[in-house]
């Protein structure tokens, strides 16, 4: 891997790439058809059938064997093609063409890693051809500096969905629990689908924006926050860069209206695969503007302007869906088509790597050098 070109198309290193990314998620996949108790979340169980499975991990192996060739052929040499050719076969010798999905008993803990699985395969089909065909920064290689500790950041939040999801919620059975919600819940159960669909967007969007922004106000909370901010390369992984901290906190806050309100598991499941695409969408290496609907929903460009390294231009665009919540409050930025000149974080320097950037917050600030961070930011 190049880290300071772009791929280009028709060289064959892409369809070696896509080779050996297809065959590592059928060997995860193995693992998860062997030990699924303990390696598949229930919730998306009940979603996705074994037979739906076994035909995706069919597919992907033949897939995977051929970009293998097609690596070969391109390039004209076995340096692209090979390592996918032999991850593949390795997954057909462990079982890959012959596992069966089967009944899964109950299990007090898992991994979410089918979850990451399903997710990481979507995200790659969808932003990967996007970044490559449209993208903002014509320079930016897939392979920066710090796209594996982005990829660890991606990893580690999905097969731990069990332990962010219960940390995440209890706020909000603590608080409202007590409550009783059920002839709530009915009402908003009752209402169109579109309403409530709506509804379930505004609610969570304004109690993520007052969350995000009091993580900008605060420096005891922006230390944390910041990590999210201190990548210069912005693309589809960029989102993933989230500590645990800001994560139990954003995420208790946007839970609460989802559970006091009680949506439907509709409404609950479309909200989730869109916020899931979306939020990857608006940290995407991609110049698309989309027109009118940039004024409806946020877009990269919008988002990118949130990460802008200019401290000038702090302050803004804390909405994750809707605009006009930053209209509402003053916090809105969006010049025309112009993007920043770069993203990161002017005032200070991180330590590189997934370990390293986890503890960090918690050793030192940022914008001191010890833990009084008498200073105010202006993020």
């Amino acid at each position: 891997m190049s880290p300071n070109k772009r791929l280009v198309v028709g060289q064959g290193q892409i369809s070696g790439y896509i080779s050996i990314f297809l065959a590592v998620l059928a060997l995860l996949g193995i693992l998860c058809f062997h030990y699924p108790e303990k390696l598949t979340t229930p919730e998306f169980r009940e979603i996705y059938t074994k037979d739906s499975m076994e035909a995706l991990m069919l597919g992907g192996v033949i897939t995977s064997f051929f970009f293998a060739a097609l690596s070969v052929i391109l390039s004209k040499k076995l340096k692209w093609g090979w390592p996918g050719f032999a991850l593949a076969a390795l997954a057909v010798i462990l079982g890959a063409l012959s596992v069966e999905g089967r009944d899964v008993a109950k299990s007090s803990w898992h991994f979410g890693l089918d979850w990451m699985i399903l997710d990481l395969l979507l995200m790659v089909a969808i932003f990967v051809p996007l970044e490559l065909f449209f993208p903002k920064n014509n320079e930016q290689t897939k392979f920066h500096e710090e796209w594996r500790t982005d990829l660890t950041y991606f990893v580690i939040s999905h097969l731990f969905i069990q332990f962010f999801g219960i940390v995440t919620q209890k706020p909000a059975v603590l608080f409202f629990g007590w409550m009783g919600l059920d002839k709530l819940h009915t009402w908003v159960q009752g209402l169109p689908f579109i309403v409530a669909l709506f509804l379930a967007f505004f609610t969570t969007d304004f109690f993520q924006y007052w969350a995000h922004r009091f993580f900008h106000t605060r420096v005891s909370l922006w230390r944390f926050h910041s990590i999210h901010h201190s990548t210069q390369n912005m693309d589809w992984l960029a989102g993933s860069r989230t500590h645990f901290i800001d994560i139990f906190f954003t995420r208790a806050m946007t839970f609460i209206p989802l559970y006091v309100l009680g949506f439907s598991s509709t409404v609950f499941n479309v909200y989730i695969i869109f916020i899931a695409i979306h939020a990857v969408l608006i940290h995407a290496n991609t110049r698309i503007n989309f027109g009118f609907l940039k004024y409806i929903f946020t877009t990269p460009q919008y988002h990118h302007w949130h990460h802008c390294e200019d401290p000038k231009y702090y302050g803004n665009n804390f909405a994750s869906i809707f605009p006009f919540i930053d209209m509402m409050f003053g916090t809105y930025y969006l010049p025309g088509k112009e993007w920043p000149a770069g993203t990161g974080v002017h005032e200070a320097e991180y330590p590189k790597g997934f370990v390293k950037q986890t503890i960090y917050p918690f050793t030192k600030s940022p914008f001191d050098t010890d833990l009084k961070m008498e200073e105010r930011s202006d993020r």
